[in-house]
């Protein structure tokens, strides 16, 4: 064990944080966002996409207040969706607990008309607000992370309207889930923010559409099951074409009898309707599939030889649709399919893979992780997505790609995305270019208590081993049950949320013991919501023996197997720093032991060599931590800025 760096890493004496440069990645530039900037303009929801729809990034105006004081005035412009503590969003003011953030901007509908439906979508608010159109209130929100919409079709008018939204956020003076954030950086922890830092939109929907739609593949079976759920029409409309207003389940399954298969399509015999669904036969819903063309588009090949089949549409309904000799996605070989889906005016597309995660054992009888089937080992990389001019925001959709690219690009297959839950486009490439994803909730609690649960455990892990979870609330930073009630629920609206990309292979609710809580009840709760991937229910330390692993983090001690009926990784691992001398944002450092630049490519690649053979030993999954610097944290592969990549391969 190397213990003067387990003992450094307690930051015993810790000064506070002295930021030194102002970094900036090639995606900004000073001047580059005029007044008629719209960052981040691409669609933002390609699980679920259409045509209609505009952005509302862009300049706003902002004020800050005290809680329950009302705007008036403006106190400037905000590029909208960066916080306003970061660089970018032309504001670097920090939101406090007790103070209230407002926006107001005007939206022109000049071609606004009765006969459709608008939707309101916000990719994320950090932490909790209330939103209002044309001055009535459209409702409230709480959770930074996970993206919520408002039907304004009864508020908006052809012309000019106003869109108004009031934010606070106590970072971790509260107890609401936040990541790393915090009001005092330093060492592992970042800066606070907070308001819009996710995209902003609106959606033009017909009368009756498409409101949700939910994905499983499954490929032993050669089919792909989909649960639709229509919005738009009336109660009584409802309860007349379902024959009663409790005649719909969903569940029971039945054969395709109220299918038409169209096209060159095998017999619809082949394809199964899930759930009450035999309707009067008046309104139809027309599905298509067919592989998508490699690139970054959403286009259907023209080779992929498109199926198409007919349902009677239900309000709801879950069908069941044959993939005739499925091609499989892995990392090596990231084949999507596409799907088109037309209701009445409504023609939404889609995507989806064939793929599955599992637990097995390989040849020699140990405990492994399966992709497909097969034994497969993830080695990945811990991805926090902070970005120096811009903190959880990525910059421009160009820097989402560079870092997945750059990862895959040094053999990793990998990506546990670290106590944040990212836009949705960062899943989309993460589809599409082939890299699997291991997906932290987002922790939430009291204070963490730093020495008990972060940095004691790094150097001493026998110290989590015996601890109940669920009986010390206190102990952890959780005593106050409202507070566990809605992670709880934040927990399964991000599984939903994220639950049709078939990047995601692992959901990891803990980390580290910060907030943990009934680790092996919320293990069910996971696997209720989602039995199609795997659980590491405590990543780190404080394990309680459950979960499809055994999850240890090392950073100081050799690195080793350690035998268990669930299959073994070594979640985080790594850690060395490096400075680059220009690209560094902090005069102090933190990491896990000191490597100078020259000696960086052969340490990291020992590293590599280490985990190969460790892979032949029993070693199901490692994660190196971790992809970029981050303030403080000098232990990335690539520079905070992204300007350097310290391994030169």
């Amino acid at each position: 064990m190397r213990i003067k760096d387990a003992v450094a890493s307690l930051q015993l004496g810790k000064k506070k944080q002295t930021q030194v440069h102002e970094l900036c990645t090639i995606w900004s530039s000073p001047g580059k966002d005029g007044p008629d900037a719209v960052p981040l303009a691409e669609y933002p929801r390609p699980q679920l996409r259409r045509g209609d729809w505009q952005c509302l990034n862009g300049w706003w105006k902002y004020a800050f207040r005290a809680a329950g004081e009302p705007m008036d005035e403006a106190d400037g412009k905000i590029l909208v969706p960066f916080s306003p503590e970061t660089v970018r969003s032309g504001v670097g003011r920090t939101l406090q607990p007790g103070e209230a953030l407002w926006y107001r901007r005007t939206i022109d509908l000049p071609d606004f008309s009765e006969g459709k439906r608008l939707i309101l979508h916000f990719g994320a608010v950090d932490e909790r607000c209330i939103v209002w159109w044309n001055g009535c209130k459209l409702g409230s929100h709480r959770n930074g992370y996970i993206s919520f919409s408002f039907d304004v079709t009864e508020y908006a008018r052809q012309g000019i309207n106003f869109l108004q939204v009031c934010v606070r956020d106590d970072t971790d003076r509260g107890t609401a889930c936040r990541g790393k954030q915090t009001l005092q950086p330093g060492g592992m922890y970042y800066h606070a923010q907070s308001g819009i830092w996710q995209t902003v939109w609106l959606e033009e929907v017909p009368l009756y559409y498409l409101d949700d739609l939910k994905v499983t593949p499954l490929p032993e079976e050669k089919a792909v099951e989909l649960s639709l759920s229509f919005r738009g029409r009336t109660e009584r409309e409802s309860r007349e074409d379902n024959g009663g207003g409790n005649a719909e389940t969903i569940g029971d399954t039945e054969t395709a009898e109220n299918a038409e298969a169209i096209g060159d399509t095998e017999a619809a015999g082949d394809t199964e309707i899930i759930g009450s669904n035999k309707g009067s036969g008046k309104e139809k819903v027309k599905i298509t599939v067919g592989l998508l063309s490699a690139g970054t588009g959403m286009e259907m090949s023209a080779e992929s030889c498109e199926k198409s089949y007919v349902f009677n549409r239900k309000d709801r309904m879950k069908v069941r649709i044959p993939v005739y000799d499925p091609q499989l996605w892995s990392p090596e070989n990231p084949v999507l399919y596409g799907l088109r889906i037309e209701a009445g005016e409504d023609l939404v597309e889609s995507y989806f893979a064939m793929r599955s995660f599992g637990v097995g054992t390989d040849e020699e009888g140990r405990p492994c992780l399966l992709l497909n089937g097969s034994p497969y080992f993830f080695h990945g990389v811990l991805d926090q997505g902070y970005w120096p001019e811009s903190l959880m925001t990525a910059p421009s959709d160009e820097a989402l790609v560079f870092d997945i690219t750059q990862m895959k690009g040094l053999g990793f297959n990998m990506l546990r995305k670290h106590v944040k839950i990212e836009s949705e486009r960062w899943y989309w490439h993460c589809d599409r270019i082939g890299m699997v994803v291991w997906q932290d909730m987002v922790n939430g609690g009291g204070p963490v208590h730093k020495l008990l649960e972060t940095y004691l455990p790094t150097a001493i892990p026998t110290l989590g081993r015996h601890l109940r979870d669920d009986r010390h609330y206190g102990v952890l930073s959780r005593q106050d049950a409202g507070a566990r009630r809605r992670f709880e629920t934040d927990l399964l609206r991000m599984i939903r949320q994220l639950y049709n990309h078939p990047c995601i292979g692992m959901w990891v609710p803990f980390n580290e013991g910060w907030g943990q809580f009934d680790s092996l009840r919320i293990t069910e709760l996971i696997r209720k919501a989602d039995s199609t991937r795997l659980a590491d229910h405590a990543s780190g330390w404080f394990d309680q023996g459950g979960g499809d692993v055994r999850s240890v983090h090392n950073y100081f001690r050799t690195l080793t197997v350690e035998p268990d009926s669930r299959a073994f990784v070594i979640s985080e691992y790594g850690g060395a720093s490096c400075t680059i001398s220009g690209h560094s944002m902090c005069e102090e450092i933190y990491g896990y032991q000191t490597v100078e630049k020259d000696a960086f490519t052969e340490d990291f690649r020992k590293r590599m060599e280490q985990i190969r053979i460790l892979s032949k030993e029993g070693l199901a999954g490692a994660v190196y931590t971790q992809v970029s610097d981050i303030e403080e944290e000098t232990n990335g592969l690539l520079t905070y800025d992204r300007k350097v990549r310290k391994v030169k391969v």
